[in-house]
């Protein structure tokens, strides 16, 4: 189907930030066109792992089902030094309680696919590979993006109203921002080998950094019958000796791998970035993914980071495409980049910690970390979540009058189910792609609110306690109580949730609840008629 034109969205690049933005996109209805400068999909492995938020965005993009074809629940983040003595443990082998596994080890190229076939089936997104972009012409109203098919050579102008630039770390969308970047300095090359074994039992799935000044290297599971290898250069190596073939296979012997063994299906030679662009958005035009940010890998965020950026831009574009202020879509920044300092942040320190070279320094660090690492309360301190992140300024969340983020906001929904009739259903899959309202047990709802609401579009969602017996229709039981305990440690009996699965804010009573209610639909500016 040829998209209206100009395009809602056009979107540049489709990779798997690209591929997740255009299909929450085009699942509300919306025009999406995507150029993408390579004729074909990359068919190699790169990022290796998705955290447990962003295996929910992918469920929301329609793909969770398909997990399971090219992921694996991931294993323990582990670093140990060159003997094998542990230095420190992050629990990530289980989720807490009902939703995905806090990361999950994957096939890129499994994963690509499965959100291409499920592109395909989108009637209003069109994807035109094999288009380089040359420039970008904004104008009163919308977007010019000049191409040239890489093939043909032919020229063309495609318009849009929004242009959102997913094309990687050579971004030429962020050229055309001509923005700044802040760069954290920290500059190593690694060689990543990924290998499929004759027998994948061989190589149990593991996720450990090996912080060996002899030889900085990682072993870790690339989805289901992949594994990965990746081995630091060292600075008395030149990069003609260390970017072999056969100095792959040299330093997979650290491992015991060997090609009786295994399949090298490639090896390729990196080199590891720090930064983050100080601006990710001038007008119509906006960063995602590699284009906005970029991180070194030992925290595994990379990719994950992209997919949340997707999860936090797309609902946004559709409110600004209903007819919301666009002014909600510079929340997108305020949100996102602080969120990708902190994962770039962690990553390079990470890094640091593991690429310590010097047998001196790395010693003192094995003393200090193993000390702590073997510490009485390491196993609950490695195992517990996250604290949650500071909200933003400048975020779209409730605030109380003073300008403070209200009760609950920026909080991330828990995974959880609830009992509906006989069955047990997600509440992802409640939730759906809007705002959805959560009503604890015996939370009162006026009926000009709930009007309001339904006229808004909002789901209205009740939630009865443990073992309660269902008193309206649409309500649901949480059985296990993950979400009445979630509620009471919020000092809350309602929540407002966006579509990303953040809280808008929380209410504690009737009136608390009026308030939330009424700033969300002023911040919307909800009409009468949301979509033209």
């Amino acid at each position: 189907m040829e998209p209206a034109n100009p395009a809602d969205v056009l979107i540049v690049g489709y990779g798997p930030t690209g591929q997740v933005l255009s299909i929450l996109l085009a699942q509300r209805g919306w025009n999406v066109t995507v150029l993408e400068k390579w004729p074909q999909p990359y068919p190699m492995p790169r990022a290796v792992s998705v955290d447990g938020y962003a295996a929910r965005v992918l469920t929301m993009a329609g793909i969770g089902d398909a997990l399971g074809q090219f992921g694996v629940p991931g294993a323990d983040y582990v670093v140990q030094n060159a003997d094998g003595q542990l230095l420190l443990r992050f629990g990530l082998s289980s989720g807490a309680g009902y939703g995905p596994p806090r990361s999950t080890s994957v096939y890129q190229p499994g994963l690509e696919q499965a959100l291409s076939r499920r592109g395909d089936e989108l009637a209003t997104l069109r994807v035109r590979r094999g288009q380089q972009v040359l420039a970008i012409d904004e104008h009163a109203g919308g977007v010019g993006v000049h191409t040239r098919d890489v093939v043909t050579g032919e020229t063309t102008t495609v318009d849009a109203r929004w242009v959102v630039g997913c094309d990687g770390a050579r971004s030429v969308v962020r050229a055309h921002l001509a923005t700044t970047v802040t760069d954290l300095d920290f500059t190593v090359d690694w060689m990543a080998c990924d290998l499929v074994p004759h027998r994948p039992a061989d190589f149990p799935p593991v996720n450990i950094q090996v912080a060996d000044p002899a030889r900085p290297r990682v072993a870790a599971t690339a989805g289901p019958r992949h594994r990965r290898w990746e081995f630091m250069r060292l600075a008395t190596e030149s990069m003609e000796t260390f970017d072999t073939e056969a100095q792959a296979w040299q330093m997979l012997e650290l491992f015991g791998v060997t090609a009786e063994q295994a399949d090298l299906e490639r090896y390729a030679v990196y080199r590891l970035a720090a930064r983050n662009a100080d601006r990710w958005r001038r007008g119509r035009v906006f960063l995602a993914g590699d284009a906005a940010h970029q991180m070194p890998p030992f925290a595994g965020q990379g990719m994950c980071s992209g997919i949340a950026d997707a999860a936090n831009l797309a609902w946004k574009l559709d409110q600004a495409l209903r007819g919301a202020d666009a002014d909600l879509l510079d929340s997108y920044q305020h949100e996102r980049r602080p969120e990708a300092h902190r994962a770039i942040v962690t990553s390079v320190q990470l890094g640091r910690l593991i690429c310590q070279t010097d047998p001196v320094a790395a010693a003192h660090r094995d003393q200090a970390m193993a000390a702590r690492a073997q510490s009485p309360a390491a196993g609950n301190r490695t195992q517990a979540p996250p604290a949650a992140p500071p909200v933003p300024a400048g975020g779209f969340h409730q605030l109380t009058p003073d300008g403070a983020p209200g009760r609950g906001a920026g909080q991330l929904l828990p995974s959880a189910q609830l009992r509906i009739g006989n069955s047990l259903v997600g509440l992802d899959d409640l939730v759906g792609g809007e705002f959805a309202l959560l009503l604890g047990n015996g939370t009162p709802l006026g009926t000009a609110l709930r009007d309001r609401l339904s006229e808004a579009g909002l789901r209205v969602l009740p939630i009865c306690p443990p073992g309660a017996r269902q008193v309206e229709a649409g309500s649901g039981v949480d059985e296990a109580g993950t979400l009445s305990g979630w509620l009471d440690s919020l000092g809350a009996t309602a929540a407002l949730v966006r579509p990303d699965r953040y809280l808008y804010g929380a209410a504690a009573d009737g009136a608390e609840l009026s308030r939330l209610v009424e700033a969300l639909l002023a911040q919307l500016e909800v009409r009468s008629t949301v979509r033209a």
